[in-house]
């Protein structure tokens, strides 16, 4: 019952520092140092918070569900249209290449080099400097971008080249840990005059496509041997954090709308001091 109440305590953890700019990597560390889990296998854990992202994914999925499913399935959605053409949204195809284009780096780079990035920078310290690199990044980008008014205010009018450079910053979360993935595909995309708004639901909308792809890579090099406690942690971790992330991510949208992530940016300085010291103070 207490590993259950654990995998509780890590869904809730994933389904709100998920979508928050925050990094979910920075706050699971901590987690795992103060409630580890028992009774699973050594390599659990790494296994464990890459593959409840899929629960924040399926979320995703539910609240925007018109705005991703390409094909249009009814005569009202078919209106006007004819032949093959008439089963497809052109304009949400469209996107999705672009969300394509955008997880070309990350995708490329992850395959190749995910294990040595797992073994340099997986650890308390560069997480928290991560941490507080992209919480500084937040507070000044923020400052410089107030003001400034945004050249891309829709999702259509985000270019192949502008879905390209959000997938090079997207690269850097996947290179380390801490940067927080939909922190940096966000402050990457307000750099090149995206809009706070649009930018968000980018990142969600890509989030898809690479946690999927990250959660079935981490399982396949796990392997699927689970014992009955792991695979019930794993299930409850993944439901809550589903859960969760519907709340959190109608919480997101609406606070954008009139507020900057500068608040976000002097939290993440906080929790990597706080990360710092606690792994310091305890070594």
């Amino acid at each position: 019952m207490l590993e259950i109440i654990k995998a509780f305590v890590y869904g809730i953890v994933e389904g709100i520092t998920e979508w928050l700019p925050i990094s979910s990597t920075g706050h699971l560390i901590l987690v795992e140092e103060l409630i580890p889990f028992n009774g699973t296998s050594e390599d659990f854990f790494g296994m464990f918070d890459v593959v409840i992202q899929l629960g924040a994914i399926l979320a995703v999925v539910v609240l925007f569900w018109n705005q991703i499913w390409p094909f249009a399935l009814t005569k009202r959605e078919r209106e006007g249209k004819t032949g093959a053409v008439s089963f497809i949204k052109t304009d949400i195809m469209k996107l999705w290449f672009k969300i394509l284009v955008s997880c070309v780096p990350a995708a490329i780079i992850g395959v190749l080099f995910d294990d040595v990035f797992d073994a340099l920078f997986y650890n308390p310290p560069c997480v928290a400097l991560a941490l507080i690199i992209f919480g500084v990044a937040f507070i000044v980008i923020e400052s410089w971008n107030k003001g400034r008014g945004a050249k891309v205010t829709t999702l259509s009018e985000i270019t192949y080249q502008t879905a390209f450079m959000i997938g090079v910053f997207q690269l850097i979360a996947a290179v380390f840990p801490g940067t927080s993935r939909s922190g940096a595909t966000i402050v990457g995309a307000l750099l090149i005059g995206v809009s706070r708004t649009i930018a968000a639901e980018y990142t969600f909308f890509l989030a898809i496509p690479v946690m999927f792809g990250a959660s079935l890579l981490k399982v396949m090099k796990f392997g699927f041997e689970f014992t009955a406690l792991e695979l019930t942690l794993l299930l409850i971790g993944t439901i809550v954090a589903f859960v969760v992330s519907l709340f959190v991510l109608r919480f997101l949208m609406s606070y954008i709308k009139k507020h900057d992530f500068k608040v976000f940016g002097w939290y993440r300085i906080i929790l990597g001091i706080i990360v710092l010291l606690y792994f310091n103070l305890s070594a």
